[in-house]
């Protein structure tokens, strides 16, 4: 008998669906020699990103939770 196995999403925590979405955003980009993020100060793109978080929150995060 087939057995389906559920898949996992990608992100698997908190901290790495916020980077996902400030990357995705341009809100965030990551340092060419170092690989830290570094934030680029662009207020639309920090704007861009609170409506993604808002609007879509990661798996298994109430829907009534808010970013700050």
């Amino acid at each position: 008998m087939l057995m389906l196995v559920q898949r996992r999403t990608a992100i698997r925590t908190l901290k790495g669906w916020a980077t996902s979405v400030l990357l995705d955003a341009g809100a965030i980009r990551e340092c060419e020699e170092h690989g830290w993020m570094i934030d680029r100060a662009d207020p639309q793109a920090h704007d861009r990103a609170f409506d993604v978080a808002r609007r879509e929150p990661p798996p298994g995060i109430s829907p009534s939770w808010q970013p700050l």
